[in-house]
């Protein structure tokens, strides 16, 4: 036997040893899984709280989390976890709406299609003359909020009445466009232009968005609507970050 027969052969082996062990189902769910990072700042740890907002990047969570692993993160990280395993996290009324939403994407990744329209979390971005604003709003009442300069506020208190109000209309006139829009098919889009704002809505079926300029974006009233709520929301947060 020629030295390039013997190679074949150990090419078909090594395939089928990999398939025997599930390696090539690992190696596509995690390339679907992956999104590449963007870099709109300065600072790599606010590049960082960038991207882990839209929350199609696991490994950004499974690289701050310690081990063992408890529930949540342990069926999220594991690569042997079953869709039923994982739609146990997505029918948990307790779960944070981030964790809910990388189920989700997990889910989808190895093929499962989500039957409910569940929104989880509304992204303004604006871009200004001098870097990106960016407010992140979740379901439960919770938020971060990036300046341009990149002073960062993070929001985790999820009883707050005032907050949790703005919440809850930011999310009512979101689902209103998203009821009329489709999700995107391709990876995240870079962040808007100078002069231009764009509204993602983190649905349980995947990302939807509205984009366009400060001139034109606001002429349709859902729109406007949800960008003054948001503006409400980052206002609130501002003032009670200022009053401790």
């Amino acid at each position: 036997m020629n030295n390039r027969k013997r190679t074949i052969i150990a090419a078909i082996f090594t395939a089928i040893v990999l398939i025997s062990m599930g390696l090539f189902s690992f190696f596509k769910k995690s390339a679907l899984r992956a999104q590449p990072l963007i870099e709109p700042y300065k600072e790599q740890s606010t590049n960082l709280i960038y991207n882990g907002l839209f929350c199609d990047n696991l490994s950004l969570y499974k690289e701050n989390v310690k081990q063992p692993y408890k529930y949540p993160f342990d069926i999220l990280f594991s690569e042997e976890n079953s869709n039923v395993d994982l739609q146990k996290i997505t029918s948990d009324i307790t779960s944070d709406p981030r964790i809910k939403l990388l189920a989700y994407n997990k889910l989808a990744a190895n093929g499962y299609k989500s039957s409910n329209k569940e929104l989880l979390g509304v992204i303004v971005e604006i871009g200004l003359e001098n870097g990106l604003d960016v407010l992140a709003s979740f379901k439960n009442g919770t938020a971060r909020y990036i300046n341009f300069s990149e002073k960062i506020i993070i929001w985790e208190n999820t009883t707050d009445e005032i907050v949790n109000q703005i919440t809850k209309a930011l999310f009512a006139n979101g689902l209103n466009i998203v009821n009329q829009i489709e999700p995107q098919k391709d990876s995240r889009k870079r962040p808007p232009a100078k002069g231009n704002a764009r509204i993602s809505f983190l649905v349980s079926d995947g990302i939807y968005f509205v984009e366009g300029s400060k001139n034109t974006f606001f002429r349709d009233p859902n729109i406007k609507s949800t960008f003054d709520k948001a503006a409400e929301l980052m206002q609130c947060l501002i003032n009670k970050r200022s009053s401790k």
